[in-house]
């Protein structure tokens, strides 16, 4: 049976690997035991129990990747000629053989998303040690325009309400890749939180900083502010970083993503897949937000079986979907053009969790 190494069991591998797992032999490397989301940032910090309920889950727990075997390790190379790529797994060095490959290692993006192998007591004293920072604050200073710091910035607030939470970014507007109306939106709820905005301000990085922790102290802003001063200081500059080292550079870009065609393949390496933060897809690398794994998963077919024709990824112009997370008033979506939809707060644990994410999405997910 034809084998396909999924390297990467993120939100956008493990679906990856639940579609292919219907027609291949395939194999999950992953530094994680299970899902460790880098969605719903804000969740994550200020109500770490919520947010691991739906968004860190055992492998285990998949029903539909129990014919996917999984390897617990980091990625350390390919060879592109015996088509096999190596893999540390804390013991040893292992070589796992494929015939297609999908690389799916996403991005280091701040502390909360890193490629090093972990356990589940590591992920959850991260987790603990994360929230104590910033329940222990004073004063909080989120720094990015981005979503990742938009909803760490509302989130926090809302959940202690004691501490002064400020936002800063390098803006007229934060959300800058999402429509106007989802920021006029959601600018209202911040300032409803009470969290202090503060546009055109972008921090200057500490030199040799990888903005991968959790700081506090002074922060400098080199668009000529005053520097602030914060207890607990969240730098989620959008200073991402691919998961790419173990590639050799004729599959990456300048950037060190990995290049690929609309097919969503290695130029030259038909057999090489890419999906997810890691593909150098388009501008805003948006395929595992648009559902490309089933668009991944037909390719992989078509290359495979020699039969079929394959499909193109289309990325949308801008980002969407939810940003501040799942609210007491409920779950917000947005859509592309910047219209809002909202999921009552009642139907979040009785509908759109167990039924439209876990069984519709997942194929069904077992409980703890």
């Amino acid at each position: 049976m034809q084998r396909v190494v999924v390297a990467g069991l993120g939100d956008a591998g493990i679906l990856t690997a639940i579609k292919l797992a219907k027609h291949f032999d395939v194999v999950g490397v992953s530094s994680k035991p299970g899902v460790v989301s880098g969605q719903e940032l804000g969740i994550r910090l200020a109500r770490p129990e919520e947010w691991a309920r739906h968004y860190w889950i055992d492998f285990h727990r998949y029903r539909a990747l129990d014919p996917v075997r999984t390897v617990h390790g980091t990625l350390t190379g390919v060879d592109l000629g015996a088509r096999t790529v190596s893999v540390d797994t804390g013991a040893a060095t292992i070589m796992e053989p494929y015939d297609a490959l999908v690389i799916a290692t996403g991005v280091r993006n701040g502390f909360w998303r890193q490629p090093r192998r972990q356990s589940n007591d590591q992920i959850d004293a991260e987790l603990r040690a994360a929230h104590a920072r910033f329940a222990a604050a004073s004063t909080i200073a989120v720094l990015g325009g981005g979503a990742a710091a938009v909803s760490a910035a509302a989130n926090l607030a809302a959940a202690l309400p004691r501490a002064n939470v400020a936002l800063y970014f390098p803006g007229d507007r934060a959300l800058p890749q999402h429509h106007d109306r989802v920021w006029r939106r959601v600018q209202r709820r911040l300032l409803d939180a009470g969290v202090a905005l503060h546009p055109r301000h972008r921090a200057m990085v500490p030199e040799g900083f990888q903005c991968d922790e959790i700081t506090s102290g002074t922060v400098q802003f080199s668009t000529g502010q005053s520097d602030t001063h914060a207890d607990a200081v969240l730098w989620a500059i959008g200073r991402v970083r691919p998961n790419t080292e173990w590639l050799p550079e004729e599959l990456l870009d300048e950037a060190g993503f990995v290049d690929v065609t609309d097919e969503l393949q290695a130029p030259g390496h038909p057999e090489i897949f890419a999906i997810g933060d890691v593909a150098a897809s388009d501008p805003l690398r948006s395929s595992a937000r648009n559902r490309a794994d089933g668009l991944v998963a037909h390719n992989v077919r078509v290359q495979l079986d020699r039969r079929g024709t394959p499909r193109r990824f289309r990325p949308a112009a801008r980002r969407w979907g939810s940003v501040l997370g799942a609210q007491p008033d409920g779950l917000e979506v947005f859509t592309p053009t910047g219209r809002a939809f909202r999921f009552p707060a009642w139907s979040i644990e009785r509908v759109l969790q167990p039924w439209i994410v876990k069984r519709g999405i997942y194929g069904g997910v077992r409980d703890r």
